[in-house]
């Protein structure tokens, strides 16, 4: 079977679910997703995008708001990496009552 080539496409990423740990500020959360690169080539560069709900006490979800940050390149073939990043909403978006909650990660390999 042929290897693949020195192409971003020829990555396979794989991200775990994220795991979420409250902060001291209930707009902020510190989150740890799990990145693996299943693929033959390295990632050499890419984004991670966050996206937070903002939900109040009943669990009904008022919005979600995106964030985007650097990816941890390098990651080699067969590597896995873990980081960790405080993933914060404005203030003025996180009224009295609500929380935040970081429920999905997507991540743009290149």
């Amino acid at each position: 079977m042929p290897q693949p080539t020195g192409t971003a496409a020829a990555v396979a990423p794989l991200t775990s679910d994220p795991v979420r740990t409250p902060t001291e500020h209930r707009r902020c959360e510190d989150v740890t997703p799990a990145f693996r690169n299943a693929g033959g080539v390295p990632v050499r560069s890419g984004a991670v995008t966050f996206g937070t709900h903002v939900v109040d006490a009943l669990g009904i979800d008022w919005s979600t708001v995106e964030s985007t940050v650097v990816f941890p390149a390098p990651l080699a073939p067969g590597e896995r990496k873990e980081r960790t990043w405080t993933v914060c909403v404005e203030a003025w978006r996180v009224p009295p009552g609500t929380r935040v909650e970081t429920r999905k990660v997507s991540v743009r390999w290149e």
